[in-house]
């Protein structure tokens, strides 16, 4: 495989800033949406938006951890949503979801655990978007 194809394949899995929520506002406005699922030790909340890619916002409070847990926590976060977004659902009448991630005190999963639990709870979150959407 030459560089260039092999450069083109790895581009799907990068995390820029304009994959991320930033800001109060923006947090707020996913929270007041009010479609939230749990799966496991993360609590995943969806708004459907106009944006062409999935953008994530991690709220990890200090409940969790001290402050290396809270980083190790959103460090593997930031890589299942690097991995995973592309295989995440589109709401039907098109965009994209702002995610914002939770969690509660747990002891460490692995990457492969913690993308078990996202991709479940993303899924389950778009399928009662969809329903209420539906109506």
């Amino acid at each position: 495989m030459d560089s260039h194809a092999e450069s083109q394949s790895d581009k799907k899995f990068v995390y820029r800033r304009r994959h991320r929520l930033s800001g109060g506002a923006q947090f707020a406005a996913v929270f007041e949406a009010k479609l939230r699922k749990s799966r496991g030790v993360i609590t995943v909340f969806l708004l459907a938006t106009e944006h062409d890619e999935h953008r994530l916002g991690l709220s990890v409070g200090r409940r969790v951890g001290n402050a290396v847990v809270r980083g190790r926590f959103k460090r593997m976060m930031r890589e299942v949503f690097r991995h995973q977004r592309t295989e995440f659902p589109v709401p039907n009448a098109g965009g994209a979801y702002d995610i914002v991630i939770t969690t509660r005190k747990h002891d460490a999963l692995s990457v492969e655990e913690y993308s078990k639990l996202v991709v479940e709870a993303v899924e389950a979150a778009h399928r009662i978007h969809e329903k209420r959407a539906g109506r």
